[in-house]
């Protein structure tokens, strides 16, 4: 009777591992995809993420800039190549750069205002039904130095 007891429950683990082989690679082909989708989506994210702190940044560069040109013609001018260069050595690629100077309160006391509009290029992660670009846009002010016009020329 022990034996027949000892060997009961063995047949059965013994025929559950019989039945359960392949179950492994099975769900290891369904899943992996699915992970693929996940981190695909993941690196995009890091991507928008990334690119805005950086559009930030060049944003209020850019605004830092204009505020301490002479002109608002100089303003627009250093605005944009402040924007262009500090995105540029932050490795960002916009498909589309737009930088727009507001330099309606252009005179000493005022201010500046800088917006830096960069479309992120998804269209490289394959997998993702994502828009080929996402649009990243950030807003930056700086304010004129009231006592500039006594210090400058």
């Amino acid at each position: 009777m022990t034996e027949h007891i000892a060997s009961g429950p063995r047949s059965r683990v013994r025929g559950r591992l019989r039945d359960e082989r392949g179950a492994v690679a099975t769900e290891l082909v369904l899943l992996t995809p699915l992970l693929i989708v996940l981190l695909l989506f993941v690196v995009a994210l890091g991507r928008l993420a990334g690119a805005r702190i950086n559009v930030d940044g060049a944003a209020a560069q850019a605004a830092r800039a204009a505020s301490i040109a002479t002109t608002p013609a100089e303003a627009s001018a250093a605005a944009q190549h402040t924007a262009t260069e500090a995105l540029g050595s932050d490795h960002v690629t916009c498909a589309t750069l737009k930088v727009t100077i507001n330099t309606a309160r252009f005179a000493p006391g005022g201010s500046v205002s800088v917006t830096v509009t960069c479309a992120v290029a998804l269209s490289d992660l394959t997998g993702l039904r994502l828009p080929v670009t996402e649009r990243v846009s950030s807003t930056a002010a700086s304010v004129i130095d009231t006592y500039r016009s006594a210090l400058g020329p």
